[in-house]
């Protein structure tokens, strides 16, 4: 079949989970729901924290505060539209809105992952260097990295939507997944240069992903090996405890991933479904449990939390001894 160079498509359809009984529709709705308001309110809460309390003025933390910025910008472009096809089955998505979707949806998750590898990069300098730490990682060094790393890869971005976009969409419109994403929307393209397009994109995001990915590992392992030499142990547990909720955060969002690719890699498919499944989790159960991370394994924010609650219980507490008096 000849596709003639015209796009036809006006709208897109998103299916959301494929196989999901229209009675599990509320449910499904209400958990996204959930999900949504605990990833919303979790990193608003560990950003404001960040922001407002003055010990937290470090490095480190403005590296969280941009961590968290980029899960609240995802939840917020991604849950809404699958929550409301479960609610109001409003499945239609307006070609420009989808192909903005898709836009978003790459760029945070590649800001994310040079983030990352600016929070590697912190944790390495002030073990290995740690007379050079103070000059090297100033709170307006690494904003200016982190801001580096959102403005570079929207511009970058904007490159691979518009390779996209060179593709007719003629008859197909319907997207397998909860989202607008590059792999979803490309494959209902027609015409000849469908799989350069997709070539191309999966050489940027290995480039995105696995690029950052292997100076972290570098990194995380270096530090590991350091603080093992160290002949204090007091001096291991706590290089070891200040890097571990790094190492974790930083699991939480590769791992899945590099299973998923690894898996497609050594030829083993998953279902529509399981599929779609596995992407949301990957996608947004980190955002959601990396706010626990910040207050319960990161000591100065949960210090930070420990005084302002005891604070705000002695001013409390006064008040009412005061109103008592009088």
């Amino acid at each position: 079949m000849k596709y003639t160079n015209i796009t036809t498509v006006k709208d897109f359809i998103i299916t959301g989970f494929p196989g999901l009984s229209p009675e599990y529709f509320g449910p499904v709705s209400a958990l996204l729901l959930l999900l949504f308001l605990a990833i919303v309110i979790g990193n608003a809460f560990i950003s404001a924290v960040i922001l407002f309390e003055r010990t937290l003025h470090k490095p480190t933390y403005v590296i969280f505060f941009h961590l968290a910025m980029t899960d609240i910008i995802f939840s917020t472009v991604t849950l809404p539209k699958v929550i409301a096809r479960y609610w109001w089955n409003d499945m239609v998505a307006s070609f420009g809105a989808c192909f903005t979707q898709m836009y978003f949806v790459h760029a945070l998750g590649a800001i994310h992952s040079l983030i990352l590898l600016i929070m590697a990069l912190d944790r390495f300098v002030a073990i290995w260097l740690p007379f050079r730490y103070p000059v090297a990682f100033t709170n307006k060094k690494v904003s200016i990295a982190c801001s580096t790393c959102w403005i570079a890869t929207f511009i970058r971005m904007t490159g691979v939507v518009l390779h996209a976009l060179t593709l007719p969409y003629c008859d197909k419109n319907v997207i397998l997944q909860c989202y607008c994403d590059h792999l979803s929307i490309t494959k209902l393209g027609c015409g000849e240069n469908v799989a350069y397009v997709n070539i191309v994109a999966l050489g940027m995001a290995l480039l995105g992903l696995l690029g950052p990915l292997t100076f972290i590992i570098f990194s995380y392992f270096s530090i590991i090996i350091a603080a093992l030499k160290m002949s204090s142990t007091d001096r291991q547990y706590k290089v070891l405890s200040t890097c571990a909720p790094q190492i974790f955060i930083t699991c939480l969002y590769y791992v899945p991933r590099c299973f998923v690719y690894l898996a497609n890699y050594l030829g083993f498919t998953f279902s529509t479904d399981a599929r779609v499944v596995i992407t949301m989790m990957y996608s947004l159960i980190p955002a959601a449990v990396n706010p626990v991370i910040y207050c319960f394994k990161t000591k100065d924010i949960k210090e930070a939390l420990i005084r302002r609650f005891k604070s705000r219980k002695v001013s409390t507490a006064f008040t009412f001894t005061y109103k008592g008096n009088s």
